[in-house]
């Protein structure tokens, strides 16, 4: 599921979007995609958490529901440094959700569009951050199937990658077909866009697509109708001509179209780092561009919690014990 931030980063919630879900009181809601929204809330210590509720349409799909529950047991196993940890979820209810720490930060496609292209050692890091993020989904048995611009945080001190997993739910369900697309074929692999076989080397594939989005600003396979895209995808190279020369070889082979061909992640690690003057990989709370990170910095306060009316005790007033003033004594004839 896409969780997609507008410019405004917090939304004033609508009238056709929950007060409440499971326990969390909703104070803003931060973006949409296909699958639902999401939302922002607090939890009971004051932590900011994004809420993701899913699309009454899916919610109504048993087979959806059954995969759903499966993803979202799986994607909280997931620890990594580079993730936005699943905290919570409620797969059983009319619309499922599940929360996940809310990370400051603008997606990857935001950025870009607002500053431009990133510069190689902040490319290099993000790809990095990313590869990290990937092995430890991997390791949970996952694999995310939409690693995308826009499911990519920039946080300040390095990248998150969300929503992992999750579009597996929506794979088969009597939705998906009936022509409903989840998922931005710009970022596929050509095993999706052929049907044939996903497997963790779907997503380093992916993994290239986004890199070089993030080091020029455009797609690999171009822009246009999804057919044409995806067709592109299966059987042409994909255009690095605007890729950085020492990024270029690390991109290409992460886009090779037989998935035996694509590196290992931890071969994509030591890619990233061969590609500097250092022989390890540091990152800062410098690692963003001054565009970027300014814009970090600057991002609206979270809306806090919303305000709850206390619980006021009554306490009864205590009996008067006076007495009542004597009568008034009779006049003396």
């Amino acid at each position: 599921m896409e969780s997609s931030r507008s410019a405004g980063f917090f939304q004033e919630l609508e009238a056709d979007d929950p007060s409440v879900v499971g326990s969390y009181r909703l104070v803003a809601r931060l973006g949409s995609g296909g699958m639902g929204k999401v939302y922002l809330s607090y939890t009971p210590a004051g932590r900011p958490v994004a809420i993701k509720v899913i699309r009454p349409e899916f919610a109504e799909d048993a087979e959806f529901r059954r995969r759903f529950a499966d993803e979202v047991a799986a994607a909280r196993r997931v620890q990594g440094l580079c993730t936005a940890p699943v905290l919570d979820s409620d797969t059983d209810v009319s619309r499922p959700w599940l929360a996940t720490a809310y990370v400051p930060g603008p997606t990857l496609s935001s950025a870009v569009a607002a500053h431009g292209p990133l510069p190689v050692a902040t490319v290099r890091l993000l790809v990095a951050g990313i590869a990290e993020a990937l092995q430890a989904i991997h390791d949970a048995g996952l694999v995310h199937r939409d690693l995308k611009p826009s499911n990519v945080l920039l946080a300040p001190d390095g990248p998150r990658v969300i929503d992992f997993g999750i579009a597996r739910a929506a794979d088969a369900t009597a939705l998906t077909a009936s022509g409903v697309t989840i998922g931005t074929p710009s970022f596929m692999a050509p095993e999706q866009a052929s049907g044939t076989q996903i497997t963790a080397a779907t997503d380093i594939f992916a993994l290239g697509q986004v890199a070089v989005f993030a080091a020029t600003g455009a797609s690999a396979y171009g822009d246009g109708p999804s057919h044409a895209v995806l067709y592109r995808i299966v059987h042409q190279a994909p255009d690095l001509s605007g890729v950085p020369a020492e990024l270029r070889d690390l991109m290409a082979q992460c886009l090779a179209k037989d998935p035996g061909r694509r590196p290992a992640l931890s071969a994509v690690i030591d890619l990233c780092r061969a590609t500097g003057d250092h022989t390890q990989l540091q990152r800062t709370e410098n690692w963003l561009p001054t565009g970027i990170a300014a814009g970090t910095v600057q991002r609206p306060t979270a809306p806090g919690p919303a305000p709850t009316a206390p619980l006021t005790e009554v306490v009864p007033s205590a009996p008067d014990t006076t007495p009542p003033p004597s009568p008034p004594a009779a006049p003396i004839s």
